[in-house]
Order: structure tokens, then sequence, then C-alpha cells
């Protein structure tokens, strides 16, 4: 074991220094927010807004550089003392402290200059400028490297870990014409050193979030509907006696008015871009149900030969229909993944709810922008009214559900119903869902700086694609039916997962795996761009570098030498009420249904959630907001990693149970209003949960 040098404890040292001089200047930064956090709330019984979780994440990270202190202290003159790797880990966490004063001081400027309340700069042009424009030139890689994951639960530290260093393996490879043989051989050999080499990992997924294209991004998501993924997901999961993929053909549907049922609404099948077309959906169910085995569902499957059903087995006992239906729209940005990839916890909720679910694969961003995937989520929701007998449901209650994305539409596909007048669902349950599409400052936003999962870069990427003013420029994404290369993206992740998790439980196991010493961040920087201008010739940089000068004197961030190339959502589309509920007149809101909304304090847009929760509060309509710690965007999906996204996805589950179990209070519709919504635009792991 080496011995630790001179230049091991000047670093220490010059660390704790750092972060003296960080800790003293934040503190009446950090009294300044503590003294108004309450008026940013939901109400008193649900505390959660940005400003609350950047001062979470900053004394996170105090903590740790705490604990650490102590353990250099208590055993740096042990025989298996690693003075290179706590060195760098003194570093790199003073690296992160330093990035997180900036933060703060931006956030500091958003609670100056915003309205009393408001989290958002929505009129503040300038204000979002700056923010995009201090992202683009901040160093972040510090957050990827040794620091990752430090804000969130413990337990899902490895998981992160492996993402990225499968994510950073897979954007070496991505593009490159190999067999899925030698892929997978090729990530074996790229990953190890991800592992080994903290700082190369963070500058190498620095790069990648910042300047890689949307179809990186829809291949490496799209990963998670690979059919090694799946079927273990389904061995885990819950099992279900109907799993059918159905194609509704594109047929004008009549239902009948809210208001006076004996009169009828007209619904278009799905035109925008591409003409009529098919709507594609999964029906899951735990029991096997009346209707659901019937020759006319039958006729919608896609699967050739149809499956074999629960009712062809003789030992399954048919069950009545169900009063209740579930109709289900999936997360992934706008711009990737089906139902496929959330059926882990679908499979759950089925079981947990006894209900039959409907998910809806609708068309994805940029191939099929705003509104492709609103018509379909609303025909589909209509289909399903029609002919809930089918599903093994009589429909006496629907309840909405989705995530991110899906939430966004969940809430959506109620305006529209609201506005053509048919019924609307007896409720909505949102996790962590979008509801302003645009790059405005607010103090949770901040946080797609250090968020591994859901960086700034890649949301305005899938705003965009949204939008539809990032129009496709290369092949679209996996398909299912392109099974070559979806051979080859399992085999990817494949090398990239058991490499990862080996190498990184490894990592700690035998100390000598432990390379890069403790070099300075800026030598390390320099040294890998360096490479990086040899292999990566055209990427953008942005043409504006941060200005330091609004920083208080003697005080600047770190700035990065791989400058990131953010396009603003600056389309008028964005601001449409049906893209951004957020920014919809209450006309178009008042009458939704009872929306609960699940967020984690620890989300880039959990204010969004705070702020669409107060907008319809104060307008009177029945809404609750359940805000769960220590957890990331999309935790539905991590629902069988630890208990702490568990107990999450189980809150999901409760606030759906509610709207099945609540009395019929469905108030009378009001008149319909007349709107064009196409084209034009609108001029903790404690749980607290508040509810009006």
């Amino acid at each position: 074991m080496r011995v630790a040098s001179d230049m091991d404890y000047k670093i220490v040292f010059a660390s704790l220094e750092t972060i003296q001089e960080h800790g003293q200047a934040l503190r009446p930064v950090v009294s300044s927010f503590t003294a108004v956090f309450h008026h940013y709330d939901f109400d008193a019984q649900t505390p959660g807004n940005g400003y609350r979780t950047l001062v979470k994440v900053l004394l996170s990270c105090l903590l740790h550089i705490i604990h650490k202190g102590r353990y250099i202290v208590s055993n740096y003159n042990s025989a298996f003392f690693r003075a290179d790797h706590n060195a760098s880990e003194m570093e790199a966490y003073s690296s992160a402290l330093c990035q997180l004063r900036a933060l703060l001081h931006l956030a500091q400027r958003l609670l100056n200059d915003n309205e009393y309340g408001q989290l958002y700069a929505l009129q503040d042009g300038d204000l979002s400028s700056r923010f995009v424009q201090e992202y683009s030139s901040m160093h972040k890689a510090c957050f990827y490297g040794r620091c990752l994951g430090f804000q969130f639960s413990p337990s899902l530290r490895p998981f992160l870990q492996t993402v990225v260093i499968s994510m950073v393996s897979y954007g070496e490879t991505f593009g490159k014409q190999q067999s899925g043989l030698g892929l997978a051989a090729l990530s074996l050999l790229t990953s190890g050193k991800y592992v080994m080499d903290p700082e190369l990992r963070g500058a190498e997924f620095e790069r990648i979030t910042q300047n890689l294209n949307m179809q990186f991004w829809k291949s490496f998501w799209n990963l998670t509907e690979s059919g090694f993924l799946t079927g273990f997901s389904r061995i885990a999961s819950s099992p279900v006696q109907i799993n059918l993929t159905l194609t509704v053909p594109p047929v004008t549907l009549r239902l009948p008015l809210a208001s006076d049922p004996r009169l009828t609404a007209t619904i278009s099948p799905p035109i925008a871009h591409s003409g009529p077309g098919p709507v594609h959906m999964r029906l899951i169910s735990h029991e096997l149900r009346v209707g659901q085995e019937s020759e006319e569902l039958l006729s919608y499957c896609r699967d050739d030969p149809p499956p074999i059903t629960a009712s062809q087995l003789p030992w399954v006992q048919k069950q009545p229909r169900s009063p209740w239906l579930l109709i289900h729209f999936h997360g992934g940005g706008f711009v990737a993944q089906t139902s496929r990839s959330h059926e882990n916890y679908l499979r759950i909720w089925s079981k947990e709810l006894n209900v039959p679910i409907l998910s809806v694969d609708y068309s994805l961003s940029p191939e099929a922008p705003f509104p492709r995937a609103l018509e379909e989520c609303f025909y589909a929701y209509c289909w399903a009214l029609n002919n809930c007998h089918l599903l093994g449901s009589t429909a006496e209650r629907v309840c909405l559900a989705g995530d991110s994305a899906g939430g966004n539409l969940c809430i959506t596909v109620s305006m529209k119903a609201i506005s053509c007048g048919i019924r609307v669902p007896d409720g909505i349950m949102a996790a962590y869902p979008a509801t302003l599409l645009t790059t405005d400052a607010s103090p949770s936003r901040l946080l797609t700086l250090i968020d591994p999962l859901l960086p700034l870069g890649v949301l305005t990427k899938c705003i965009n694609a949204y939008a539809g003013t990032d129009s496709p420029t290369v092949q679209p994404a996996v398909e299912s039916s392109s099974l070559s290369a979806l051979g080859r993206d399992t085999a990817v992740l494949l090398g990239d997962l058991t490499q990862g998790a080996s190498n990184w439980i490894q990592s700690f196991l035998d100390p000598t795996r432990t390379t890069g010493g403790a070099r300075s961040l800026l030598s390390s920087q320099r040294s890998y761009q360096s490479d990086e201008s040899d292999r990566t010739p055209s990427l953008t940089s942005t043409p504006h570098c941060g200005s330091d000068s609004d920083y208080p004197e003697g005080f600047k961030p770190l700035r990065s030498e791989c400058l990131a190339f953010v396009n603003p959502t600056s389309c008028p589309i964005i601001r449409n009420p049906f893209v951004s509920p957020l920014l919809s007149p209450d006309e178009l809101l008042r009458g939704l249904p009872p929306v609960h909304i699940v967020a984690s304090a620890l989300d880039a847009l959990l204010d969004d959630s705070v702020m669409f929760a107060k907008k319809l509060r104060d307008m009177g309509q029945p809404v609750s907001l359940t805000v769960v710690e220590d957890l990331p965007h999309g935790f539905l999906s991590l629902s069988q990693l630890s208990k702490e996204t568990e107990g999450a996805a189980e809150m999901c589950v409760e606030q759906m149970r509610a709207i099945f179990q609540q009395e019929d209070q469905r108030p009378a519709l009001r008149k319909r209003p007349t709107l064009e919504e196409t084209d034009r635009s609108s001029s903790p792991s404690a749980v607290m949960s508040g509810t009006l």
C-alpha cells in the first residue's frame, strides 16, 4: 500500500481551506433561504420546493465532507489507508461544493427577482438565458465522477454508477458498425477504465450529456425495451393472466356528451403530421375477466399468431368485469420507451388494485411531434370508454396515471375531454409530471447541472423534439421489428452492466484498482480534453462563456473546457396550454378531476409539480401533492431496486386507490370553451402529503 505523500496532504489541506471558505460564504445565503422556505411550499403539511432542495443538496455535500474528514483523521496512519484515493475524494467534493455555491447564488437571484411565492422566472427572459448560459459553461464532471449520486439514497448509488458507466461506454461505441458480440466485447474493454478512473468517467459523461444528439438518447433509453431486460422484469414482477398488445384502427368514434347523454360528440382519429393512423396499446390484467377472452378483442391483437390466452387454460377461473379501469401513459421524455419497459410496475399495480390496465404506446418525437401523442392518447381514452366491456371493466370509475411525460399527457387528455364536452376521468395520478416544457429558470431546474438522469442538455433536446423544432436528421430509433439492431444494443448493455457492476465492487475490495491519484481537476480536464479534440473534432461549443462578474467578489465557479450547446426552447408551441399545462388559463383547467401528484424532492421537475398544484388549489380545484425524499426522477421504474423506491411507488398506488374508492362527486360540466390547440400558441425517504 502506498504511503501518503506530501502532495496528498497538501491536496487535503487545500481542499479543507477551500471548503471552510465556501462554508462561511454560504451561511448567510442558506439563512436567507430558510427564512422564506414556507412561502414557496404547497402547504404547511407538504414542505417541498426547489429552494429547500438546493439547501438539502448542499448539506448532503457538507455531510459527506465531514464524514470523509473524520475518516482521514482516524485512519491516515493505517497500513490500509488509501492516500491518493482519499485525497482525490476531498478534492472532488471541494469542487462540488464550489459549484453548489454558484447554484445557490443563482437561486438567490431568483428569490430576489421573482414575484412573491413564484418559483419560475416566467417573465424574466434575461434570467432564464443566464441560467442556460451558466449551464453551458460551468464544470459539471465532478458531479458524475467521485461525487456521483451523493444527494440520493445510498441504496441507489451503485445503480446510478452502473448506469453512468453503461452510458459512457455505450457513447464510445455508439454508431460503430459491429456485430452484437463485437460491441459487447468492446464495451467490456472500455467500461473498466471508467470505473478505475472516476475523473475520466465524469468528463466523458459531461461530454455525452451536453453534446450527443437525440438519436443517441433514444437509442440508449430504448435499451430498456430489449427482450432480455423486459424478460427479466417479467420474471421479477407479479405474474398476470392477460398481457396483450393491441392495434386500434383509425375510425371515427362517437361518445355521449357529459352534460346531456342524449347528444353525442364526434371524436376523429389522430391525424397530425402523418395523417390517420392506428393507435397501439397494451392490456394488462392480473385476473382474467369477462370480455378479455372475446374474439372481438383478439381481433385487435398485434401478435401473429395471437398468444395463448388465460381463457384457453382450463384451470384459470374467469372473473366478472371490474368496476374500475386504469389508463396509463408512459414516460420517456416524449421521445423514447413504450409500455413494455414500464411493465414491471404496471403488473404490480394490476395486482395491488385488482384492476385491468390499458397502457398507450403513443407515437414518439421527433418523428411525431406535438400534437400527435396527445391526439393518440385522447383517442385511446375515448376508445376505452366505448369498449370497456372488451377490457374486462364496466368503467364506473376511470383513472388516468402516468409518469413524467405521461403525467403531462394525463393532464392534457383530461383538458381535451373537458373542451370536447365528454366524460372526464374520475381522477389523475401524475408522478413527477412535466407541466412546463420550457427552459425557464427555477430553483429545482438548477439541479439539472448535477442530475445524472435529467441534465438540462437532455431536457431541452426532449422539449425541442416534442415541439417539432428538432427535426430528425438520422434514422428513426430502434423499432421492435429491428431484431438485429436490438440484439446489438442488448449485447452492449449486457457488457456494460456486467463489467460496470463487477468493477464497482472490485474498486472497493482491491484498493490498487484506483488510478489517477490525486491529480488536480484542471490538469485531468486538460489531459482529457486534448484526447477528445482528436477523437471528436465536430463537437459544437456554445458561443457564450459564463460571466463571473455577477458572483461575489473573490469567487468564481469552475468552468468546463467541454462547453455545451443548449438550444433554448423558444418555439411558441411550448407555451401552448396543451403542451405546458402550467401556463393554461383557468378556464381550461376548471373542471379537471381530482389531481394527485407524487413528486420527488430531488427532481429537477419538482417546481413543476409544486406550482401546478398551487395553481389548481388557488382555483378551488381538488388537488393533492406528495413529496418523497432522496429519490431521483423516474423512481417508478426503479421501484424494485430499493425499499425507498418501493415505498414511493406504493404512495402512487394509494393515490390511485383513493381515486377508485372516492364517492361520486363529479361536478356538472361547465360550458365547453372554444380553442385552437394544434399549431397555435396560447397568448423524504420520509413522505409528506398535503391535500386541499
